[in-house]
C-alpha cells in the first residue's frame, strides 16, 4: 500500500498539465457529488430520526397521560366516596367502636360501590378495611382467609405513611385469582383534618390488569416498536406484558440512562444493534413509566430508497463529468497554449511578440504580465548597456583624473628644478614613485586590487607630493593588518588624500596633517580620511556632486560616488563632514570581499 501511494505523486507529476487538470476536475466533481449525496443522506437521516423520535415520544407521552388521567380519576372517585354520607357514618361507627350498624352500613355502601364501578369499568373490586369489619360490594366474593391488616400492602403503607399504587398481582382479598393493580389509601373522616390520630381505616381499589393493558396499548402501534410499562427497578408493572419481559430491563446500563425528568429519550446499544428509547413517567406514581423501544435500523428503513437514488445519481453525474471535464479543460487551457507558443518565440530572442486576449480572467492576466515582463526585460537590457558604458567612462575618467596634466607639470617641473639644484636623490625618488604610481594605476587591467596595493598607490602619490610641497603636510596611515587582503575598486582612496592637499591646505605653507584610518565596523570596511585644513561645506559639496559638470573641481568625489554605485549599488555609504579641528572628514563604508570571484558575484 505504501509503495502504491508513493507511486501516485510521481505518476501525477509525469502526466501533462491538461491531463492533471482533467483528472483534478473529475476527482473534484466526484468528491463533490459524493459529499453532496452523503450530506443529503445524513440530513435526511437526521430529520427522519428526529421526526420519528418526536413522534414516538409524543405517542408514549399520550399513552402515559391517558393511563395517568385514568388512575388519577380513580383516586378522585375514591376521595369522592369518602365524602359520601354512608362512608361518613361508617367512620363514626368505627371511631365509636359500634359494630351494631355493620350490616346497615354495608347495605348503604352498595349503591356507592356500584356508582364508582359504573363510572370506571376498569375497577374490579373495592375493599374498605376497618377494625370493626370489612366492607365491599356484595357482587364480589371476599376471601376471608386474607386479612388486610396482615398483608404486605398494610406493611408497605406503614412504611410510606401515605397512599400508594401497587404493581400487578393476584387479588388476595377476593376469590377468582383476578390479576389487578391496587390503590391503597387511608380513610378520611371529617375529624381527620383537625389533627386527630389516624383512623386505621383503609380503602383498597383493585384495577384490572387486562383492562389497564388494553387502555395504554390501544394508543400504541406494534408494527416495529416494543413497549414496556416498568418501574424504576426495571420490573414490569403488569404481569404477562410481553414488552416488559425484554432483557433490556435487566441491564443496569440500560436503566442507568433514565433521568429524573418526567420524560426523555436516549440511544441504547444491545447485541451490536442501536435502539431508540423514549419514556414518560406517570404523575400518580413517578417511579412508573411507559417505555418505547425501536431499532435504529427500522427507524432509518425509509432511507433505503433515498440511498439507492443518491447512489445512482452520483454514478450518472460522474459519467457526465468525464465528458464535461475534457471539454472544459481544453477550453481553459487554450490561452495557456497560445502563451506557450509566444514563449517559444521569446526563446529565439524575439522580444517583439505580445499576448492578446479579450478576456480579463486570471490566465489573461498572466499573459498581460508576460507582456509587461518583456517590456521590462527590454528596458533592463538597455539599462545594463547604459550602466556598463557609464562604468567604463567612470573608470577612464578616474584614471584621467589621476593623470591630471597640472599634476604632471608640477611633478616634472619639480624634478627638473631638483635636478638643476643637484638634488639627485629627491629626483630619483620622485621618478621611481611616479613610475610605481603608474604601474599600480594600470594594475594589469584589473578593476579591483587589494587594499594593500591601493595603500601603496597612495604612498607613492604622497611621496611625490611631499617632494613637491616640502614641509607642507604629514600623513598618518593606520590600518589593521588583516584587512590588507580585502579587495576594493582601484584608485578609490588616493583622490580623497588629493582633495585634502589641494583644497584643505591651499592657503597653508606648513603644519598640514592628513589621517588615513582603515578598520572594521561589523561586516563593513570603514575608511576615514580627514585633515586639519580649512574644511568644507558638506551640503554645498553634496549638491555639486549630484549635479553633472564638466569642470575639474569636485570631480574626484563625484567620480568615487559614481563608481561605488556601479560596483556596490546600495551596499555602500559615503559621509562628508567636518571634524572637531575644523578640517574635512570623508568616510566610506564598503563590503569586504576576500577574492575576485566573491567580489564580482556579490556586485553583479
Amino acid at each position: 500500500m505504501n509503495t502504491l501511494w508513493s507511486l501516485f505523486p510521481r505518476l501525477f507529476h509525469s502526466i501533462s498539465l491538461k491531463q492533471r487538470i482533467w483528472l483534478t476536475f473529475v476527482m473534484l466533481i466526484t468528491l463533490g457529488l459524493m459529499a453532496t449525496g452523503s450530506i443529503a443522506y445524513l440530513i435526511a437521516s437526521k430529520e427522519i430520526q428526529q421526526s420519528t423520535l418526536q413522534s414516538s415520544q409524543d405517542t408514549v407521552n399520550q399513552s402515559s397521560q391517558i393511563v395517568n388521567e385514568r388512575l388519577k380519576n380513580i383516586g378522585i372517585a375514591i376521595r369522592a366516596l369518602m365524602f359520601n354520607d354512608a362512608f361518613k357514618q361508617l367512620m363514626k361507627d368505627v371511631q365509636n367502636g359500634d359494630t351494631s350498624s355493620y350490616y346497615k352500613s354495608l347495605t348503604a355502601l352498595q349503591y356507592v360501590f356500584s356508582q364508582v364501578k359504573f363510572n370506571d369499568s376498569m375497577i374490579d373490586s373495592i375493599l374498605i378495611a376497618t377494625p370493626t369489619g370489612d366492607f365491599y360490594p356484595t357482587s364480589s366474593v371476599r376471601n376471608t382467609a386474607n386479612s388486610f391488616y396482615q398483608s404486605e400492602m398494610y406493611e408497605h403503607f406503614q412504611k410510606l405513611k401515605r397512599g400508594f399504587w401497587s404493581k400487578g398481582h393476584i387479588d388476595p382479598f377476593f376469590t377468582g385469582n383476578q390479576r389487578v393493580i391496587s390503590l391503597v389509601v387511608e380513610g378520611v373522616s371529617e375529624y381527620s383534618f383537625l389533627g386527630y390520630e389516624p383512623t386505621n381505616v383503609y380503602v383498597v381499589v383493585n384495577v384490572k390488569e387486562e383492562a389497564l393493558r388494553d387502555l395504554y396499548m390501544a394508543n400504541l402501534s406494534k408494527t416495529n416498536k416494543r413497549y414496556a410499562f416498568i418501574d424504576a427497578a426495571g420490573e414490569s408493572v403488569i404481569f404477562g406484558d410481553q414488552t416488559g419481559e425484554e432483557s433490556f430491563n435487566r441491564d443496569p446500563a440500560f436503566m442507568a440512562q433514565f433521568s429524573d425528568e418526567m420524560k426523555g429519550s436516549f440511544f441504547y446499544s444491545h447485541d451490536n444493534k442501536d435502539f431508540l428509547v423514549n419514556y414518560s413517567r406517570l404523575d400518580v406514581k413517578d417511579d412508573w413509566m411507559m417505555v418505547s423501544i425501536q431499532a435504529k435500523d427500522d427507524l432509518l428503513a425509509k432511507l433505503t430508497n433515498i440511498k439507492k437514488a443518491t447512489t445512482y445519481a452520483i454514478l450518472g453525474f460522474i459519467l457526465v463529468s468525464l465528458f464535461i471535464a475534457n471539454n472544459l479543460t481544453q477550453l481553459l487551457l487554450k490561452p495557456l497554449f497560445r502563451l506557450q507558443k509566444l514563449m517559444k518565440k521569446v526563446e529565439d530572442n524575439d522580444l517583439t511578440v505580445r499576448f492578446e486576449s479579450v478576456y480579463k480572467d486570471e490566465v489573461s492576466q498572466v499573459g498581460f504580465r508576460f507582456n509587461r515582463m518583456l517590456d521590462e526585460i527590454k528596458q533592463l537590457i538597455e539599462d545594463v548597456k547604459n550602466r556598463e558604458r557609464e562604468k567604463r567612462k567612470a573608470e577612464i575618467k578616474a584614471l584621467s583624473a589621476q593623470m591630471d596634466p597640472h599634476f604632471f607639470y608640477n611633478t616634472l617641473n619639480t624634478i627638473y628644478c631638483k635636478s638643476v639644484l643637484g638634488q639627485n636623490d629627491d629626483v630619483n625618488e620622485m621618478i621611481l614613485a611616479l613610475s610605481q604610481m603608474f604601474q599600480l594605476s594600470l594594475s594589469g587591467g584589473r578593476d579591483v586590487i587589494t587594499l594593500g596595493d591601493e595603500l601603496d598607490h597612495v604612498r607613492q602619490y604622497l611621496a611625490i607630493q611631499q617632494r613637491s610641497y616640502e614641509n607642507l603636510f604629514e600623513c598618518r596611515i593606520e590600518v589593521e593588518e588583516a584587512l590588507l587582503s580585502c579587495l576594493v575598486p582601484k584608485i578609490m582612496i588616493q583622490p580623497l588624500v588629493e582633495n585634502s592637499i589641494l583644497h584643505g591646505f591651499k592657503d597653508l605653507t606648513s603644519g598640514g596633517e592628513i589621517g588615513l584610518t582603515i578598520r572594521t565596523d561589523g561586516d563593513w570596511l570603514h575608511i576615514t580620511v580627514e585633515d586639519n585644513g580649512h574644511g568644507l561645506i558638506p551640503e554645498k559639496l553634496r549638491q555639486s556632486m549630484a549635479t553633472p559638470t564638466t569642470g575639474k573641481h569636485g570631480y574626484a568625489l563625484r567620480n568615487i560616488v559614481t563608481r561605488l554605485q556601479l560596483y556596490y549599488g546600495d551596499r555602500q555609504r559615503m559621509e562628508i563632514s567636518n571634524n572637531d579641528r575644523g578640517g574635512a572628514c570623508i568616510e566610506l563604508w564598503l563590503p569586504c570581499y576576500g577574492s575576485e570571484e566573491e567580489f564580482h558575484e556579490s556586485t553583479g
